[in-house]
């Protein structure tokens, strides 16, 4: 059990994850220092995720206004070796609130790369359907990532691609050419709701970089929608 509070407490809600296979050559001008590349049945991917934070504290405090909003990410996933251990993360390209406190908070302190633009989401049950969508505004027009899924979950398949997607439990971003930062991010399994069709419009180029435009016109490898759990964010340590 930990000695130490988190650094932030929320609930993760509702995760729309689009999985993309991405040349590994490419991820490599964002890996932080002391991280690896992980891979899946040797294959390196992006998500394209979006999923509501609720119920947010930070050290234990609510701040007003702040406490539930969407989040659009695009991440790829990453490992380090401690002592026998393999630690699996996520790094993150870019990340997009609607708040900009928010931003500045995780730009100043963790080193992440967020930006405010403007963000709605939708939540819709209608008998066995769950509709979920995350869309967010960027010159002038809006982008949009939305699911149809079964309105009941099941559990992960062990040694699926969407264990490997969801289990990873560590933060990492690049602190200059010999650090890294590393934040550990704890939240139980979670269930899946099966996808039955999903719509994805996404501006990469100009919201990821020309390395990623190609996204644009390519099918995701899988798309699915993970029911999500109360997490904890830990405070980020200086590695190396």
């Amino acid at each position: 059990m930990k000695s130490i509070s988190p650094f932030l407490t929320a609930e993760w809600r509702k995760l729309v994850m689009a999985n993309y296979p991405v040349d590994r050559q490419v991820l490599q001008a964002y890996l932080p220092a002391h991280t690896e590349l992980d891979e899946w049945n040797g294959q390196t991917y992006v998500s394209l995720v979006g999923f509501m934070f609720r119920k947010v504290r930070v050290k234990g405090l609510a701040v007003p206004y702040h406490t539930e909003f969407p989040e659009v990410n695009l991440r790829f996933y990453v490992r380090r070796k401690q002592a026998n251990e393999w630690k699996r993360g996520v790094v993150f390209i870019s990340e997009i609130v609607p708040k900009p406190a928010i931003t500045w908070v995780a730009n100043t302190l963790f080193r992440e790369r967020y930006r405010t633009l403007p963000m709605r989401n939708e939540e819709l049950t209608k008998g066995n359907i769950l509709k979920v969508g995350y869309q967010w505004k960027f010159r002038n027009n809006w982008n949009t990532l939305t699911v149809d899924a079964d309105a009941q979950p099941v559990m992960l398949e062990p040694g699926s691609k969407e264990e490997f997607i969801t289990e990873h439990f560590w933060g990492y971003a690049s602190m200059g050419p010999v650090h890294c930062g590393e934040y550990e991010v704890a939240h139980p399994r979670w269930n899946i709701h099966p996808v039955h069709s999903h719509h994805i419009e996404c501006n990469f180029d100009n919201l990821y970089g020309h390395v990623f435009a190609g996204l644009k016109d390519q099918a995701p490898a899988s798309v699915f929608l993970a029911e999500g759990s109360p997490i904890k964010v830990y405070a980020k340590k200086r590695i190396g």
